[in-house]
């Protein structure tokens, strides 16, 4: 039997357990992909976004974006108004990891940058976002990944070791990032993969 290293496990959200992407929202939206791209490269950018993952209030994003493109006051405000299209739903995979985690009493954690607004919004429709035994959302933080002031926060919040805390990420430098902290840390890149390393580190989920 393999020796467990780990004894807590983090999740990172959008991408890992949430599968969220504005274009699924924006492809009904602006069905003209060049249009489509201009619109969320130029105008509603990543960069924008980041800036309420970050703690920026909605309204106010949306007002001072509107104000700078006013030819585009629609689609900017169904960023706001239709975040939920963008969320096509939960990764089933990597959720049935989670509650066979819960089940076997190992602790959950949730680090991931999203606006506060939104994630209470995320945790009403997805019970399970719900459940952790503790969440550090950088909206609420005012701070984001992959800096590293935000894992910080989880480790002292929560007293966790982070040589014994397994963290997953969609994003090679959200992973690199956690790893400089301490923590065992693996890019995602499925449920199954997930499960075996996991495994791996002696967590007796199932094959």
């Amino acid at each position: 039997m393999t020796e467990q290293k780990v004894d807590q496990v983090v999740f990172d959200i959008g991408g890992v357990l949430l599968d969220w992407s504005p274009d699924y929202l924006y492809e009904e939206l602006i069905p003209d992909q060049e249009q489509r791209e201009h619109f969320l490269t130029k105008i509603a950018t990543p960069v924008w976004n980041q800036q309420q993952d970050a703690g920026r209030p909605w309204a106010e994003a949306v007002a001072e974006l509107t104000s700078l493109h006013p030819e585009h006051a629609e689609w900017i405000e169904a960023y706001d108004t239709g975040w939920l299209r963008m969320a096509k739903g939960l990764f089933e995979d990597t959720a049935a990891v989670l509650t066979e985690l819960r089940e076997l009493g190992v602790p959950t954690y949730a680090l991931t940058n999203f606006s506060d607004e939104k994630w209470a919004v995320a945790q009403e429709t997805f019970p399970i976002l719900a459940g952790f035994d503790g969440e550090v959302v950088s909206g609420a933080e005012r701070t984001v990944k992959p800096g590293e002031t935000i894992y910080r926060i989880l480790l002292d919040r929560y007293d966790l070791d982070p040589a014994r805390s397994f963290y997953m990420d969609d994003k090679q430098y959200n992973v690199d990032a956690a790893r400089a902290v301490g923590f065992e840390a693996e890019l995602f890149v499925d449920g199954q993969t997930l499960r075996n390393q996991l495994r791996d580190r002696g967590i007796n989920l199932r094959p």
